[in-house]
């Protein structure tokens, strides 16, 4: 400085300290000189310093700006400008998509596949059997020595000996770790919140949507080879594995804490798939899978990758009945009404085959309601009447109650009002001695349809009344958008239009985390303008509906959608 110092003092200057992450690592020798250096050239007035860096530990007062990764045409433009062809195929731009459009990955993949001459096709199977590792030039450079080089730093080193095993748990999640759950995922680890700071100060990870994670490139070298292998990952699956144990029910308290699950559901669903396909006869992770598809099926109904896995279980499997019983209910909040059907009959044959009654009267009921679906009543009827026997045999109240509602609802859509009123208050009134909530919110619905049914209105708003009230106290979505479809049906008979179509909007508002209902609710707003002959929005709302079905799969709702179609 002291030689450089008249010439810096004379000249309009653009000074560029790059790569300036060794220099200016706070752990790193001469750290207190070198930042007096860099502070000093701030002040001169004619001078203007630019500093690259991987970490953000940079003096006060300058201005920080976060490079981002490429945007997909540029990604594309830097990567043809290093490999010249006249051919841009698709492979090439799903494998830049999955580098995260990270430059320094671009560039390398770009310049390998330029210095070896790789046709397209060759390049696509390099990348698919050797991933990040065929990121390294014939120059020596790499994205293996790039990561090394911020993993070897000061700061880095300074972190202790279950860093790179964090960060190797944080590269084998999808989503990266949620900063809520650090301790509790780590316990062994102190001051594990420091220790993610310092991550993203060394940009190995960055911060999104509350969870710590990383590009893909680095997530690719990082992760762990196997996953068994690593000790913390190992304890990280545990850790989730007993926090999916707990039985869920909406009337108890706590039932709310585990919509955790909504947040987390990527991260669990690949450590499940990743640990069942290592192990098929765990049975641990098949318990945890079974418990996962009951998480979703109350707080984020979707299907899941794992299903093939769990049909293709050998029959004799400890685990397969009851996978395949929440994948059936999984199924049935989509829509997915024949698969329902098939994996519920699959589930009858082998717990009848166990013997055990339990689950063979459970899964009788559920089958009961996959027909009351399909329009096929009069069998649906039969399986809930063998279900109800059973459970009144075994002396399960609760059980024999979920019987009589869902029976209560086939008789009614089978037209025997009668007998479908008499079942529907014999739920009532065990849902009631029971205290179960949630159920009697239901009974309270299918009393309600059956009122309206038989054309006594006032008694139907009292029980579509009482559903509301109890599922607003809790909060219960699906029961509250069932009931302003009920309500807005109920308005829409009156001549009401406009409370129909304020039921119809509030009906949506409550169907906006599930497509499934979404796709009904749109379905019944159709069907109202076409009944007011508002043709044009009909058709509109209702081909809104088709395409929400038709990408859920769901083959007898969009049959339903193409009817009414026609008829507009």
């Amino acid at each position: 400085m002291t030689l450089l110092r008249p010439f810096l003092s004379s000249n309009e200057i653009f000074v560029v300290l790059d790569n300036a992450e060794s220099i200016l690592d706070p752990q790193g020798a001469n750290a207190q000189d070198i930042y007096g250096v860099v502070e000093e050239l701030s002040q001169f007035n004619n001078l203007c310093l630019c500093v690259t860096s991987r970490i953000t530990t940079i003096p006060p007062d300058y201005k920080c700006l976060d490079v981002p990764t490429l945007s997909t045409d540029a990604a594309r433009s830097a990567f043809y400008h290093i490999y010249d062809t006249d051919e841009r195929p698709d492979p090439i731009n799903n494998i830049l998509e999955r580098l995260d459009f990270h430059p320094l990955s671009i560039t390398l993949l770009a310049t390998v596949a330029h210095q070896n001459r790789w046709g397209t096709d060759r390049l696509r199977r390099e990348w698919e059997g050797r991933r990040t590792s065929v990121l390294r030039t014939e120059h020596n450079k790499s994205l293996a020595a790039a990561i090394e080089l911020s993993l070897s730093s000061p700061m880095f080193q300074e972190l202790g000996p279950d860093a790179r095993a964090l960060l190797g748990v944080t590269a084998f999640f999808p989503q990266g770790v949620d900063e809520n759950n650090v301790d509790w995922l780590f316990p062994t680890i102190p001051n594990g919140a420091y220790v993610f700071d310092k991550f993203c100060i060394l940009s190995l990870t960055y911060r999104s949507n509350g969870f710590v994670t990383m590009l893909a490139p680095l997530r690719d070298y990082l992760s762990p080879e196997g996953p068994g292998s690593s000790p913390l990952l190992c304890m990280t699956k545990e850790r989730y594995f007993t926090r999916m144990s707990v039985k869920l029910n909406p009337n108890n308290p706590g039932f709310d804490d585990t919509r955790w699950i909504i947040s987390e559901d990527v991260n669990v669903e690949h450590l499940l798939d990743i640990f069942t396909s290592i192990d098929a006869n765990s049975d641990s992770a098949w318990d945890a899978c079974a418990n996962f598809m009951e998480h979703l099926f109350w707080h984020k109904e979707r299907l899941v990758v794992l299903g093939p896995r769990i049909e293709g279980l050998p029959d004799d499997h400890r685990s397969k009945p009851e996978c395949l019983f929440w994948l059936s209910r999984l199924f049935n909040s989509v829509g997915h009404d024949m698969d329902r059907k098939r994996v519920l009959s699959h589930t009858l044959v082998l717990w009848r085959e166990r013997g055990d009654d339990l689950w063979v009267a459970s899964v009788l009921r559920d089958l009961g309601d996959a027909n009351h679906q399909m329009r096929l009543f009069k069998e649906g009827i039969e399986l809930e009447k063998e279900a109800l026997e059973i459970f009144e045999r075994l002396g399960i109240a609760e059980g024999k109650a979920h019987c009589l509602g869902s029976l209560a609802e086939l008789l009614c859509s089978d037209k025997q009002f009668d007998a479908a009123e008499e079942t529907a208050s014999r739920a009532i009134d065990l849902f009631s001695e029971q205290g179960n909530q949630h159920k009697l919110c239901q009974s309270h619905h299918v009393l309600g349809v059956i009122y309206r049914s038989k054309g006594e209105l006032e008694k139907a708003i009292y029980h579509f009344e009482a559903v509301l009230g109890i599922a607003s106290s809790f909060n219960w979505r699906g029961e509250l958008c069932r009931v302003h479809c009920a309500l807005a049906r109920l308005s829409f008979d009156q001549g009401k239009f406009d409370d129909a179509d304020a039921h119809v909007e509030q009906a949506k508002l409550h169907a906006v985390d599930n497509a499934y209902r979404l796709g009904h609710t749109m379905r019944l707003q159709a069907e109202f303008w076409y009944q007011r002959h508002q043709f044009a929005e009909a058709k509109s709302e209702v081909l809104r509906a088709a395409q929400v079905f038709e990408k859920l799969g769901a083959a007898y709702d969009l049959e339903g959608c193409e009817e009414l179609l026609q008829r507009i």
